[in-house]
């Protein structure tokens, strides 16, 4: 393979059973050195130290498609009616990496029919005061298809692992078509598989949802704002909306910034409230879904703004993912009610796309409290208040978070509640207002 060796052996092989075995070895110096790209770009150690050689990956998707090709497209010359036969199948990951952990593992797997099973591995096994890791040993049971089977894998290795070792465009939606025909458009999973699959490009994003199901209910952005709504109506009774807006823009103008980041800006919301403030001299709304961006230009009447209005404020498409020199230059950001809907192996990105690249003067970040949520009577138990949130942080998790992203930046922080706050279980928002320079 162009990543190393890939080798395949039989432990055994009866007329009773036969397990077919896939062996990668990922060279990891070879990787960085034949890359391609500008001289010496991204020749980080984390290049060279790295999780790949030991964990399923897109590399085992791709030794899949390649080493068991025949097999992956359901055709066999010698017997090909047992191909399309379904089989008391069974699969061993050694080493799987579950962004999500193992709930997330299951609600791929498990509505295909497989019964799954999955032991953790820890961090270390001399310190296990260290934890968990996000790596698991699955097994995987199903009378399927051995072509059902390698489908599965192929496309949900890498989406567990939520990356690809390889540029993703246009041919990656044909294969998610290609290897998703039959099971992925039903899937209850289906827009966070073709998100991870796509690695959050959301021009093919939307492609492959309008592709899969059809034009009807398809688009991911309507999904996004029917959820925001179902998110609304369990916040409505105390107006925490309102309230959470208010405290955010009550911070941006005691930092006294004249010019403000809204990242994540949604359907404007935010940037209807700064825009009445003659302070913000220029404010900017960035967000990675064109539906919001559209909506929050009718909402700001953006074309019918006199032109002194109009030059105050500009709407942006982006992602927080990335680096954008675009974003650089703020006096002020807001980041309201985003980072819950980021998956924490992605976190690290965020940070540093803010405090390191952008590093605005003063960052207000608003993030839901999740002890509050018992408060929520139309809220089932354990459950976050929106269909896409990643996570839901207690104080202490939020609190620790932020002081952390502080000290690597060189910011300090202060923490405020947003809405009533109760005696056990604090305000049902928690606000950290981080501000350049230590204290």
């Amino acid at each position: 393979m162009s990543f190393g060796k890939a080798h395949v052996f039989y432990p055994q092989a009866t007329s009773e059973c036969c397990t077919a075995a896939l062996l990668l070895e990922v060279d990891p110096v070879g990787l960085v050195r034949n890359k391609r790209g500008p001289a010496g770009e991204g020749r980080s150690l984390e290049q060279y130290v790295n999780d790949r050689p030991y964990v399923a990956s897109s590399f085992l998707s791709v030794a899949i498609a390649d080493v068991f090709g025949s097999a992956l497209s359901g055709k066999s010359k010698e017997r090909p009616d047992l191909a399309q036969t379904p089989l008391p199948l069974q699969a061993t990951i050694s080493v799987l990496p579950c962004r999500g952990g193992e709930g997330f593992l299951r609600r791929l797997f498990e509505p295909l029919g497989y019964q799954l099973s999955a032991q953790g591995l820890p961090l270390d096994e001399k310190f296990s005061e260290w934890g968990a890791s996000s790596y698991f040993t699955v097994g995987l049971q199903g009378n399927v298809t051995l072509r059902q089977l390698l489908t599965h894998l192929y496309v949900l290795i890498p989406v567990l692992d939520n990356d690809k070792h390889y540029w993703v465009g246009d041919d990656e939606v044909q294969k998610l078509l290609r290897h998703g025909e039959g099971w992925l458009p039903d899937h209850p999973e289906r827009e966070i598989i073709t998100t991870r699959y796509l690695k959050y490009r959301r021009n093919l994003i939307n492609d492959a949802i309008s592709r899969l199901v059809g034009e009807e209910s398809s688009d991911p952005d309507q999904a996004e704002a029917k959820h925001s709504q179902e998110e609304a109506a369990v916040e409505e009774k105390i107006s925490l909306n309102e309230q959470r807006l208010g405290a955010v823009l009550a911070a941006l103008k005691s930092s006294g910034a004249k010019s403000v980041l809204d990242l994540g800006c949604g359907e404007g919301r935010l940037l209807q409230a700064l825009i009445k403030e003659r302070q913000f001299e220029r404010i900017v709304g960035m967000d990675v879904s064109y539906r919001a961006l559209e909506i929050a230009k009718d909402r700001l009447r953006l074309d019918r703004l006199p032109s002194l209005q109009k030059e105050r404020i500009q709407l942006m498409h982006g992602s927080l993912m990335y680096r954008d020199k675009r974003l650089a230059g703020f006096e002020a950001a807001a980041v309201v009610e985003v980072v819950e809907h980021l998956d924490p192996p992605r976190l690290a990105a965020f940070e540093r796309v803010l405090f390191e690249c952008a590093k605005p003067g003063t960052v207000v970040l608003t993030t839901p409290n999740a002890e509050y949520n018992v408060k929520w009577e139309k809220l089932p138990a354990g459950k976050f208040r929106h269909k896409d949130h990643r996570f839901e942080w207690t104080r202490a998790e939020f609190q620790s978070w932020a002081n952390g992203v502080a000290q690597r930046f060189d910011y300090h922080v202060r923490f405020l509640p947003v809405g009533p706050e109760d005696s056990l279980v604090g305000s049902p928002t928690q606000m950290g207002v981080l501000t350049k320079g230590s204290l």
